[in-house]
């Protein structure tokens, strides 16, 4: 399992060649208390950098892009009823949506862990 990251603050969870996507701690202590998320449908198919889910604040409204290309293939339900798992546990129990990759290489363009921090650093 890796994980990669996007100078948006959203990772992808990569298991075989199913990635789960969520926003970063990071992004979450930004947004402040999640109040709504908006999911994507089933079989949606999205291509890097398309708008994938939306998440609300009591600050703001911000999009969830996409990492990586492919295929909808679950959404986290449980956030409609809890969106504060967003806020509580973002790599954990706040994820937003699964895709099946439709192409793997494209992971190689984010950023690894170690790279995200000194990111965030550089920004804080």
């Amino acid at each position: 399992m890796s994980v990669r990251y996007t100078k948006d603050h959203e990772y992808v969870r990569v298991e075989g060649d199913v990635g789960t996507v969520g926003i970063t701690d990071y992004a979450q202590s930004q947004l402040g208390d999640v109040v709504h998320v908006e999911l994507p449908e089933l079989g949606r198919v999205l291509a890097r950098g398309d708008e994938a889910a939306v998440v609300e604040s009591v600050k703001a409204a911000s999009e969830v892009f996409a990492p990586v290309s492919g295929t909808v293939t679950a959404v986290n339900g449980e956030l409609e009823a809890a969106p504060n798992a967003v806020n509580d546990d973002p790599a954990g129990s706040g994820w937003f949506l699964k895709l099946q990759l439709s192409d793997p290489a494209e992971l190689d363009g984010l950023m690894s862990e170690q790279d995200y921090a000194a990111f965030v650093a550089s920004i804080s």
